[in-house]
């Protein structure tokens, strides 16, 4: 099956519909926008609990409470990597934070929550390739026909993110839908992504369209066995998002960083009780 790609475009229109925050960019980088072709523009309103491969089960009561006590012993006396059936079990009940749900792609129905408990939010989705940034050998404007040399977030010295070199994930343009700031995601918030059995530790690197959901980079496909080829790779569904609370990397491109934040932020995330 050919995954549909897309991706986000530098928003440069100032009729496309997207909610720009009127604080300087810096501290509010603009959403990039795919063109109308590729991106749906409408976000359902809330509907039925998500089924089949990306299914949550959506709770009825608040997310489960971290307990800074019992789950520090619980960390002290489990190390090790975080499995991706550890994080799966704790991402299992969705309590949704989104006042609705978001399309995987274009011409889609939008099924997919965001969840959030005390310490993350997550959402499962697709994974459509991000090759935005600088323009390295495997993306580029001759690679990626929707190619973008820039990114929401820059690295400390002011350029863009690599997307083949640093794996990032992608959150939607913030919306009445649902606004990635008002949950402690910022860019730099550390992430993990799960697939099949294989966790990867990414930041939060660029901001796509208001309306679609399950974008990450070249680098983060790569590390998860994705078919990173901006040009149809990707992969349809049994991606799992997790994004951790008022987190960060500085500098965002210290991939090292992002790793070992993530190991440590997903054993408190999964040893955390209610």
């Amino acid at each position: 099956m050919t995954v549909s790609r897309v991706h986000s475009l530098t928003l440069t229109v100032a009729g496309v519909a997207l909610l720009a925050p009127s604080t300087p960019p810096a501290a509010a980088p603009q959403p990039r926008a795919e063109p109308a072709a590729r991106r749906a523009v409408s976000v359902a309103p809330p509907g039925p609990a998500v089924r089949g491969a990306d299914a949550v089960t959506v709770a009825g009561s608040p997310g489960r409470r971290a307990d800074s006590g019992s789950g520090a012993g619980t960390a002290a006396r489990r190390t090790g990597s975080v499995s991706a059936a550890e994080l799966l079990a704790r991402v299992r009940d969705c309590t949704p934070v989104s006042n609705g749900r978001y399309r995987k792609d274009h011409g889609m129905r939008a099924t997919v929550p965001v969840c959030g408990t005390n310490e993350a939010v997550f959402w499962k989705a697709d994974m459509d390739i991000d090759c935005d940034g600088r323009p390295g050998r495997r993306c580029n404007a001759r690679t990626d026909p929707y190619f973008s040399a820039s990114t929401a977030f820059p690295q400390s010295d002011g350029r863009p993110l690599s997307s083949e070199e640093l794996p990032y994930v992608v959150v939607p343009a913030p919306s009445t839908v649902w606004n990635y700031r008002a949950h402690g995601v910022r860019g730099g918030s550390v992430a993990a992504v799960i697939h099949r059995d294989r966790v990867r530790y990414a930041v939060v690197g660029d901001v796509g369209p208001a309306d679609i959901i399950g974008e990450a980079s070249y680098a983060a496909a790569e590390e998860l066995g994705i078919n990173p080829d901006p040009h149809g790779g990707g992969t349809p569904a049994d991606v799992t998002y997790v994004v951790f609370k008022n987190s960060r990397v500085t500098p965002i491109e210290d991939r090292g960083s992002a790793v070992t934040t993530g190991e440590r932020l997903a054993r408190q995330f999964v040893d955390s009780t209610d």
